[in-house]
């Protein structure tokens, strides 16, 4: 048995972010990942940081995503003073383009709430869309453009916060299976390993991304189950765009070395199984060429899937248990995982040092499900 003041289950952007707080305040700190940091979830994003191009309407989880990317830019700079690492931080904006008939309801329904609500966006003609990125499908028939929704490198992210985590003194356990909370009475104690293992804590945070939801110790069932995600990246040397350029069927993620990463299907994981499969490759390469005809011929430099962390309400497990003392969520994270990775940092942060977090985190209470 070993003993700390922090464990946190998992080793990716999420966990390393709660990590890097909690061990840059002076605590000290165990992370607990099974395989290498980072390289689930978090290594598997596109790394788009899009609150607005990805929100269906406005409210707490919309207000959420606003004040994580408003934090992005200068934690990308911190990130990069403790570790090196450049993220990769693009400002150039969205693009979300309307390529058929029925595609302008969806994107006039964007339009209308967001601007209504005083969000910057623009509503722009196909002429204006080309001209901003001229390699779009000349059949663009309009587009919103979100000016403030950025993105980042989400390998590098990931590099850049478990050695950010490392190097403010987190100590990482890999190889390490969680299997079960450990508790005494109604108070957390620390964490079971596979193999009998435990690591006796003060305080423990769940950050297990799709795995989450198998740990045994809670006090009620957490709903946090795997949904896969297949992308591709093309090569676009000299690079094609300067933004994301988005569509209801495909997105395009610029990358600083030329590639674009285009993503991401949605669908169930039955058995934690990532697989690339021909459905969802065409699926990807029909919504790329769409977007630009000329990545027909584009060299397919990469393809992969992952497992984002879903639950029913598509919104995360966020804060204290209200029934276990020293328990803390921040799991089911699903498609905003890398743009909410900074700010639950914050938040669990502040909860372990006693403090007020700097948001609401009433709305995802991990017993709403109840």
């Amino acid at each position: 048995m070993s003993a700390t003041d922090v464990v946190v289950i998992g080793g990716g952007a999420i966990g390393c972010a709660v990590a890097r707080k909690a061990a840059l305040a002076g605590l000290s700190v165990t992370v607990l990942e099974r395989g290498t940091p980072g390289a689930e979830a978090s290594s598997a994003a596109a790394g788009m940081l899009s609150p607005l191009a990805e929100a269906s309407g406005p409210g707490p989880f919309l207000d959420l995503l606003l004040q994580a990317r408003e934090i992005y830019p200068l934690y990308a700079d911190a990130l990069r003073a403790e570790t090196g690492v450049d993220v990769g931080y693009g400002d150039a904006g969205t693009l979300f383009l309307s390529l058929r008939e029925r595609d302008d309801d969806e994107l006039e329904r964007r339009w209308a709430w967001q601007s209504a609500v005083g969000l910057p966006i623009e509503r722009i003609d196909g002429e204006d869309a080309r001209r901003l990125e001229p390699r779009v499908n000349p059949a663009v028939r309009l587009a919103l453009r979100f000016r403030d929704d950025h993105h980042v490198d989400n390998r590098a992210l990931s590099t850049a916060l478990w050695a950010a985590a490392a190097r403010a003194g987190a100590r990482f356990h890999l190889g390490a299976e969680a299997v079960a909370v450990l508790r005494k009475g109604d108070r957390a104690i620390g964490v079971e390993l596979a193999g009998g293992e435990r690591v006796l804590a003060s305080e423990v945070v769940v950050a297990g991304g799709c795995w989450a939801g198998r740990l045994g110790g809670f006090p009620r069932p957490l709903p946090v189950a795997p949904v896969r995600g297949q992308l591709m990246a093309l090569e676009a040397v000299p690079p094609l765009f300067r933004h994301v350029v988005d569509s209801p069927r495909c997105y395009l993620v610029p990358r600083a070395e030329g590639r674009l990463v285009a993503g991401a299907t949605v669908e169930p994981a039955a058995g934690f199984r990532k697989a690339v499969t021909p459905a969802g490759l065409r699926r990807l390469i029909d919504g790329a060429a769409e977007i630009a005809p000329v990545l027909r011929d584009a060299p397919v430099a990469e393809i992969w899937s992952g497992l984002r962390p879903g639950t029913p309400d598509g919104l995360p497990v966020l804060g204290p248990d209200p029934e276990i003392s020293n328990l803390f969520y921040a799991a089911g994270h699903f498609r905003n995982g890398i743009l909410l990775a900074p700010l639950t940092g914050e938040l669990i942060g502040a909860l372990l040092l006693g403090s007020t977090p700097p948001a609401d985190l009433s709305p995802y209470r991990p017993d709403r499900f109840a």
